[in-house]
């Protein structure tokens, strides 16, 4: 009994590696939480206020655009997500369909956006905090806020999936009830004559001599478009660690699609509340969630703040959770050392992924802000949700499948691939020249890390197998051969 004891504790010790060692725990009630969790971070408690003040009273029709837009891309990430179950998201989706290069490039950017989109939110949350308590608005304790709360999340993460995924059920129930709770009863106090076509023209006032494409706000709408689209992304965080998924043919078509019906009737619903609520106050309001929760029962403005708090804690705790299971990927696929492709065999989670990016983004929240880092990742994003579409339809089109029946796409393999691809282009088509400059430099800088890896990679494999093939003592027995060879 003994021995078989001590044989088995060495074993358990040790660092497993690959998708074998992750635990197949997550079921659809938790991957959809953990969809809901991520997406509804922290732009819907920033967001009605800005739309408003970009359209006005007509600032609930963007939330109705942007589902419309964002509903063709939770399809296509459904359906390469039924079709490649390994650990990796968009990074496993793109290089199963165009090949490892592609594949890297969407991992690699996916990252900096999970990356910078983390340290914004941490930023935010500690500024929130500040707002609470006056001390950590100074820079050493603010630092310790960010570093405290980073260092939770990392603990939560680090000892078993099973746990992760606990507490990011109960984080995202904590902070949707009190939303929901706003967006229902708000509803019923809505100053019905706050909502309308706002920056847009009405119909009545339009007529063939006065149309014209400059009349409307294309501006307006573009960089609202842009926010909706931040706003409603983090599906395909969520959707990293599907290799943890039981079942993910038919669990991940589900669980994505319900999440994303959840979040929009959420953010309109709230936008709806807070116009109707505040009216014209919308505009220059600070935390309009709160605000709005305020006007209709005084103390629940506090409540809301804490709920905005809850909602970023959540958000950090997700993205790290899919965020890790990305740079396990790529270790395991050699694109990274291999130390990132391990997996704790006590808890079966990749301890050392988790440390790299709450380490990484930690950095990033200590010196930067929220807008700054949102604005890395928001042109990014469109850019992986487009070549996502564009695996979709060739995953569907070859008819590449792992175990299970796969989802199929509405209406054959390309029209909604298309549809993605084409709302995608029109946003950013409203870039600015500066944004994609920025876009451009990363992913130069990306293809050089690919190049520079992939250069490491040849140059091991030809030593491993110079070293297998041509052995110094055969070396030596050949050069003998060679000379006996030449005296004969």
């Amino acid at each position: 009994m003994n021995d078989a004891v001590s044989a088995v504790a060495p074993a358990a010790s040790k660092a497993l590696h690959g998708d074998a060692a992750l635990v197949r725990a997550l079921g659809p009630f938790q991957l959809g939480a953990s969809i809901v969790n991520i997406i509804v971070g922290a732009g819907i408690f920033m967001l009605p206020a800005l739309l408003y003040g970009r359209l006005g009273a007509g600032a609930p029709l963007v939330f109705v655009a942007g589902a419309m837009a964002i509903v063709p891309i939770a399809l296509c990430f459904a359906a390469i997500g039924s079709r490649a179950a390994a650990t990796g998201g968009p990074y496993t989706f793109v290089g199963a369909a165009f090949g490892p290069f592609a594949g890297f490039l969407a991992g690699a950017l996916m990252w900096v956006c999970n990356a910078s989109s983390s340290a914004g939110v941490a930023a935010a949350l500690a500024e929130q905090a500040g707002n609470a308590w006056a001390a950590l608005r100074e820079p050493l304790p603010r630092a310790g806020f960010i570093a405290a709360a980073y260092a939770a999340v990392f603990a939560l993460n680090a000892f078993g999936v099973k746990l992760g995924a606990r507490a990011i059920v109960l984080l995202a129930t904590l902070k949707l009830a009190p939303l929901f709770l706003l967006a229902s009863v708000g509803l019923l106090f809505v100053d019905w004559n706050q909502i309308g076509v706002g920056a847009w023209p009405s119909w009545s006032s339009l007529s063939w001599s006065t149309l014209s494409w400059s009349a409307l706000p294309w501006s307006a709408l573009g960089s609202s478009m842009v926010l909706v689209v931040f706003a409603y992304s983090g599906m395909e965080t969520a959707l990293v660690p599907t290799g943890e998924v039981r079942d993910p043919a038919r669990h991940v078509p589900r669980a994505t699609l319900s999440a994303i019906v959840l979040v929009v009737l959420l953010y309109i619903g709230i936008q709806l509340a807070c116009q109707g609520l505040l009216g014209a106050r919308l505009a220059g309001s600070g935390a309009p969630v709160a605000d709005a929760a305020g006007a209709l029962w005084a103390p629940a403005h506090g409540a809301l703040l804490a709920t905005a708090a809850v909602s970023m804690a959540g958000f950090l705790m997700g993205n790290l959770f899919s965020s890790s299971r990305l740079l396990f990927a790529l270790g395991r696929d050699g694109y990274l050392p291999a130390a990132f492709g391990r997996v704790d065999a006590r808890h079966h989670v990749p301890r050392t992924a988790l440390l790299a990016h709450a380490g990484i983004a930690l950095a990033l929240a200590l010196i930067g802000n929220f807008e700054t880092l949102a604005l890395i990742s928001g042109g990014a994003i469109c850019l992986l949700f487009a070549a996502v579409a564009l695996a979709a339809w060739r995953a569907q089109a070859r008819d590449l499948r792992g175990p299970g029946e796969p989802f199929r796409l509405p209406g054959g393999a390309w029209p909604m691939p298309l549809l993605a691809v084409a709302v995608m282009a029109a946003v950013l088509a409203t870039m600015s020249a500066a944004q994609w400059l920025a876009i451009a430099v990363s992913l130069l800088a990306l293809v050089g890390v690919y190049a520079v890896l992939a250069l490491r990679r040849r140059g091991a494999g030809l030593k491993e197998r110079c070293g297998r093939t041509f052995r110094p003592d055969a070396l030596r027995s050949g050069r003998r051969y060679l000379t006996q060879e030449r005296r004969g």
